[in-house]
């Protein structure tokens, strides 16, 4: 079966997302760990966390993925950026061990100017600096578009990255359709031979999760604009091929496509469901 959700709201807790997450057919979901522009996470409700674990139980909701907030830039060269980014890790990361054994992902960050191999080095100490033995979280690099200074762009650099991680048993990679489409790996024309060079830097044994989202941008722009699935230049084949290719479809698939409400959410479900089986 496929498993498939979209990007919800916190503000009201855990139960409330997967009561959400239901009403659209979804037996997943992806929420921002706090205000994705950084600031204090609010509190966890134990209480919430309790009825959260029934709910998901009865509506078959296994997987949940965290997102970082995207200030969060672990390879900054300001050194007050780089304290946050320690200090939100290593919080959200404490946070997570509410719901044990999910998901938590985040853009490796930008080197600004200092290069790649500058950046990788500091994202890698970072997450050497907040990784414990006995966590349950598992950390996920998130491929990106490689648009100015990111790091990530390439699957070479988060191989890099992961190579330098003690602890790497406990970090993964979550692909992003429209960031690898962006950055020039054609998923519409030779999804094989994508996934093939994946395996082969990385290895598919690290890919826990997939963003499936469609580009406004054509292959290799290096912009990062997401579009609804099939609005976009991958299209919606392309992307349905992605949900049912033997090495991804038994992965958790996160929608992050833009809509005005949840409702574009449980279309575009059902459209994929559809096709999926």
């Amino acid at each position: 079966m496929l498993t498939i959700g979209c990007h919800l709201s916190s503000s009201k807790g855990y139960e409330a997302m997967a009561r959400a997450a239901a009403s659209i057919d979804a037996d997943t979901f992806q929420f921002f760990t706090r205000n994705p522009r950084g600031g204090k996470a609010k509190a966890i409700d134990p209480a919430d966390v309790a009825a959260f674990e029934r709910r998901a139980a009865e509506e078959g909701i296994d997987v949940i993925l965290a997102h970082a907030p995207y200030t969060l830039n672990p390879a900054a060269a300001d050194a007050r950026v780089q304290d946050f980014a320690r200090a939100t890790f290593a919080d959200d990361l404490a946070r997570m061990e509410a719901t044990p054994g999910q998901l938590y992902n985040f853009h490796p960050g930008s080197h600004v100017k200092q290069g790649a191999d500058v950046g990788i080095a500091k994202i890698a100490a970072v997450l050497n600096e907040v990784l414990a033995p006995g966590q349950t979280t598992t950390v996920l690099l998130e491929t990106m578009a490689g648009k100015g200074t990111e790091v990530g762009g390439r699957f070479e650099e988060l191989a890099a990255i992961i190579g330098q991680v003690e602890l790497d048993g406990q970090v993964g990679v979550c692909l992003d359709t429209c960031h690898v489409w962006d950055a020039g790996y054609d998923i519409a024309g030779d999804l094989d031979g994508v996934l093939e060079e994946f395996d082969r830097v990385i290895g598919l044994g690290r890919l826990r999760a997939v963003h499936l989202n469609d580009s406004l941008n054509p292959l290799g722009a290096r912009k990062d604009r997401h579009a609804a699935i099939g609005e976009g230049h991958i299209g919606f084949e392309a992307l349905s091929a992605v949900t049912r290719h033997e090495a991804l479809r038994s992965l958790p698939f996160f929608l992050e496509t833009p809509h005005d409400d949840i409702s574009g959410y449980a279309d575009e479900i059902a459209r994929l469901r559809a096709a999926w089986e």
